[in-house]
């Protein structure tokens, strides 16, 4: 196995050969298996273990032995422990997702601090079966039955053209020892349960099963790549803007699609939206209405769809900016600050307020239900939202609106309207001018 993965390296993966390595390493038969084989091919690696502390005692065993190893071969090992249990509490995830999580995260802490070009994982071929089956066993699309990418930005699977007995065959030719996790043998997760009753029945039916399934992940991979370009080239075609946050589609170039339900599916995943047919009942409907996934708001704006990240998803949602800034950058644009002599010419963008009328520090954020301000060139006060209904905002301009506020009042809403209350006069002694940029 030695040979066949040295020239797996050569051939599909090698600029490993050039970089540095860190392995992710549980103590396990297959992490355990990826170390020895990139050692001896003389790969430059390092180790990181996680200790998520959820198995008492077996988990402080299985640091030990990592330790151990790192020392035997003579590699640097980095060990992190975790509280997973509370912090799958505290983000209300489950305790797999949690231990997920905070291992890639700590991973990509340890690949920006210290230079590693890549992360290597110990993921086989039985592997990608397995999530094959459970991708397939809840619904999916084809990049569900593609199976696990051997590269996946920096994250790296060198092992995934062998199997798990190839690995354990291996380990015990050359009497390598590992550590054997315990709920490995539980059927309380579904992997478990395919990995310990399916897929050994799948194998014993037809013994070529698991080198089958291999090409016809290969298959698929293909055609998902001839989709991908078909993709491509709708998007040149459809797509009427697009920034950071928002993305307008050509509903009528959307209509002329054939198998138009596969497309909006394809062209819309990416966004949480996992219904091609409610997509295309959405063209048809009337202006306004939309549609939400947990991040997008797919909204039906007159002839186009418009997606965009929900407010609740931004980043920078509230900024506040102390009294020496002079500029905040945004995820579309740029709000600078500068203290002026006098007004010039300004347009909707650029707006000139009383600066000794302000309290510092002041408060970026989006609007929200029951906010008022008495605009310029108006007597009185005005509800935001009935401001926006006259101004014949869409949803998602209403939602990306922000608004500058000095304690609880609103200053400006930004790129719309000054409020009247800060607006420079005759007895105004320092003039700040505030500029929104995209």
């Amino acid at each position: 196995m030695q040979n066949a993965f040295i020239n797996h390296i050569n051939n599909q993966l090698p600029f490993l050969k050039n970089g540095r390595l860190l392995i992710a390493i549980s103590g396990g038969l297959d992490s355990v298996v990826l170390t020895h084989l990139c050692n001896k091919a003389g790969l430059n690696v390092a180790l990181a273990h996680c200790n998520f502390n959820l198995r008492p005692g077996d988990c402080d065993e299985d640091e030990d032995f990592v330790v151990h190893l790192a020392d035997t071969l003579d590699v640097e090992v980095f060990v992190q422990r975790f509280e997973t249990s509370t912090y799958a509490d505290e983000h209300k995830l489950s305790t797999q997702m949690a231990a997920r999580e905070l291992r890639y995260n700590w991973f990509n802490d340890l690949q920006t601090l210290l230079k590693f070009d890549y992360v290597l994982t110990a993921h086989h071929a039985d592997d990608a079966l397995e999530t094959f089956l459970i991708n397939l066993s809840r619904g999916t699309g084809l990049d569900g039955l593609t199976g696990i990418p051997e590269i996946n930005n920096s994250i790296v699977r060198p092992l995934l053209p062998f199997s798990r007995s190839e690995l354990e065959n291996y380990a015990n030719s050359q009497d390598i020892e590992w550590r054997e996790d315990g709920s490995n043998a539980s059927t309380k997760y579904l992997r478990n349960k395919l990995r310990h009753d399916i897929i050994p029945q799948l194998k014993a039916v037809n013994p070529q099963f698991l080198n089958n399934f291999e090409n016809t992940l290969q298959h698929l991979k293909a055609s998902q790549s001839i989709i991908n370009e078909s993709i491509e080239a709708v998007l040149k075609e459809a797509v009427l803007f697009s920034d950071t946050t928002t993305t307008r589609y050509d509903i009528a170039v959307l209509q002329r699609l054939k198998a138009s339900e596969a497309y909006l599916y394809e062209l819309f995943k990416g966004y949480g939206f996992n219904s091609g047919t409610a997509i295309l009942e959405l063209m048809s409907a009337q202006s306004g209405k939309y549609l939400l996934s947990a991040t997008h708001m797919l909204l039906k704006n007159r002839s186009e769809l418009v997606v965009t990240v929900k407010k609740e998803a931004l980043e920078n949602d509230s900024i506040i900016i102390a009294p020496n800034v002079n500029s905040v950058r945004l995820n579309d644009g740029e709000l600078t600050i500068t203290e002026v002599d006098s007004i010039s010419e300004h347009d909707t963008y650029s707006v000139f307020v009383d600066k000794d009328k302000l309290a510092f520090p002041l408060v970026l954020r989006h609007w929200e239900k029951g906010d008022i301000f008495y605009p310029l060139g108006m007597t009185g006060k005005k509800k935001l939202s009935k401001f926006f209904k006259d101004e014949k905002l869409s949803l998602i301009e209403k939602s990306n609106c922000r608004l500058l506020c000095t304690d609880s009042a609103i200053v400006w809403v930004v790129g719309k309207r000054l409020d009247n209350r800060f607006k420079v006069t005759d007895n105004t002694q320092s003039i700040l001018k505030i500029t929104y940029k995209k």
